[in-house]
């Protein structure tokens, strides 16, 4: 494949920029059996966050795909929908998201080795620490974060996304065969099934203080404030193409929702205002602060209060004893705790006629249902 970078950087001989180049590596890797995947965006960067560069891995062959160059990404969505090739993710959860989110391409038979190392008891599950525990390599942290809809890209940046996916096939074999040897595989295979399909929710209609963190501590008056101040760090973000926090963070929206300043004067005694930010962009916060507290009374944002179980005497008892089991099984099975079972579960199978075979999953049925069973009746 012909590409300008090639002689100095030959880690770019292996990215794909052409329909037709793409086109024969899919053909070639529709005849395999497992495919390594990762993903790299550039939410950290710009506005509206896409996916920059696919990485794909077989057990022969390493490649990187461009999908902002002029590319049909959608050619891979046959080999993704395959149920006969399994796809090998790390952290899966943001990638299916982005996958379906730019391409509406949805993932069948997915292996998630991040979720398949925690089953496995590991302390450390991030991808980075668990290629150098078992491969001994590195990887370096500084692309984590770097802007990967710059091109062209750097030797060192292929370089590092290379590596994210070249050992994913072998890691994914020694996990299998260790989940294999605790009997866990189908745990990991029916979590990873969750995950392929987690999609982002629609926010079309909703008011953005609402999930903002820490709005349920808020008053209402804050939070019409709070909502304001959002709309107008979201139309400068927009504008500027950039992420909302790079216009003002979060800590300071809070404060300024809850201090309500009314002028310049009263903006300087905000922490984090410095006299640029106020040069910059007092009057509109100003002014987004006045539309707040102009909302008439009867239209304030309301916080939906979580609708946790009142619980009475007798579930109460039952919740403490579930959580004095589940240290214990916690311990016995070497996995934490929030991965046996959470306290929304907990709780739910401490109400009346709660049914356990629907409250469980498949593994955890399988794993202690019966126990689970003696100990709530």
């Amino acid at each position: 494949m012909q590409n300008r970078h090639k002689a100095t950087n030959p880690a770019a001989a292996y990215l794909i920029t052409d329909q037709k180049t793409l086109d024969e590596l899919v053909e070639r890797l529709a005849k395999e059996t497992v495919l390594a995947f990762d993903l790299e965006a550039d939410s950290l960067h710009h506005y509206t966050e896409k996916v920059c560069l696919i990485q794909v891995s077989s057990e022969q062959e390493n490649r990187l795909i461009d999908p902002l160059a002029d590319l049909d990404v959608r050619v891979f969505a046959p080999i993704f929908a395959n149920p006969a090739i399994k796809k090998i993710f790390h952290g899966a959860d943001y990638d299916m998201r982005s996958l379906y989110r730019d391409f509406g391409i949805e993932v069948v038979n997915l292996f998630d080795t991040m979720i398949a190392s925690q089953f496995l008891g590991e302390s450390e599950f991030g991808l980075a620490a668990l290629l150098k525990k078992r491969f001994g390599v590195e990887l370096d942290k500084r692309y984590q974060k770097a802007d990967w809809s710059k091109r062209p890209f750097s030797p060192e940046m292929l370089e590092y996304a290379m590596k994210d996916t070249s050992l994913l096939i072998p890691l994914y074999r020694q996990l299998e065969q260790e989940l294999v040897g605790k009997g866990r595989l189908t745990w990991v295979e029916e979590e990873s099934e969750l995950v392929a399909g987690v999609r982002s929710p629609s926010r079309e209609g909703e008011l953005m203080c609402l999930r903002f963190k820490g709005a349920n501590k808020m008053k209402p008056r804050e939070l019409a404030v709070l909502e304001e101040l959002l709309k107008f760090r979201d139309e400068k973000a927009r504008s500027a193409d950039v992420p909302p926090f790079r216009i003002l963070s979060n800590d300071l929206l809070r404060e300024l929702a809850e201090k309500q300043p009314r002028n310049n004067f009263e903006l300087v005694g905000i922490h984090s205002m410095s006299s640029k930010l106020i040069e910059r962009l007092g009057r509109g916060l100003l002014q987004a602060i006045a539309a707040g507290l102009a909302v008439p009374q009867d239209k304030l944002p309301q916080v939906q209060q979580s609708r946790r179980p009142v619980l009475d005497r007798i579930q109460d008892e039952k919740v403490k004893q579930l959580k004095v089991w589940r240290e214990a099984k916690s311990a016995q099975l070497g996995l934490g705790v929030g991965l046996v079972a959470n306290n929304t579960l907990l709780e739910a199978l401490a109400e009346p006629g709660s049914s356990q075979n629907a409250l469980l999953k498949r593994w955890q049925r399988e794993a202690f249902g019966d126990e689970l069973a003696t100990l709530i009746s």
